[in-house]
């Protein structure tokens, strides 16, 4: 697919998606091919690709949107706070890493095709009796 094609499917700007596609492609997981027909490829077995893989070839990004709060330093309670919550956020990252190391990308896209094939047995149930 192009970075256009993805940015559509993707709700977002084919530079956002270029950008992303360079990480991946520094790894060794995509290639691209420049012109007509060209586009974005997987460029090795899903196999052997996991999701940690592919977080860390993203600059590894922060895994948890919730985290520590300085919003006033000076505050003991908020203080108080953070210090008992930063190992459980510290625990809850590492495991969450832990777990995308688990999940290669074949088994995302085994199951993709098994939802996707009920999804289309599904509609085509309901087509039919509409018939």
């Amino acid at each position: 697919m192009t970075s256009a094609e993805l940015a559509a499917h993707m709700d977002t700007n084919p530079v956002v998606v270029r950008r992303i596609m360079a990480g991946l492609r520094e790894r060794g997981f995509v290639r691209s091919e420049k012109g007509h027909g060209g586009g974005w490829e997987i460029a090795c077995p899903l196999d052997t690709i996991t999701l940690k893989d592919v977080h860390d070839a993203l600059g590894a990004p922060a895994l948890l949107a919730i985290g520590i709060h300085l919003e006033h330093p000076e505050c003991l309670v908020e203080q108080a706070v953070n210090r008992s919550l930063t190992s459980a956020f510290r625990q809850a990252e590492a495991l969450l890493a832990a777990r995308l190391s688990d999940v290669t990308l074949a088994a995302l896209a085994e199951d993709f095709r098994h939802h996707a094939a009920r999804h289309r047995a599904a509609h085509q149930q309901k087509d039919t009796r509409h018939v």
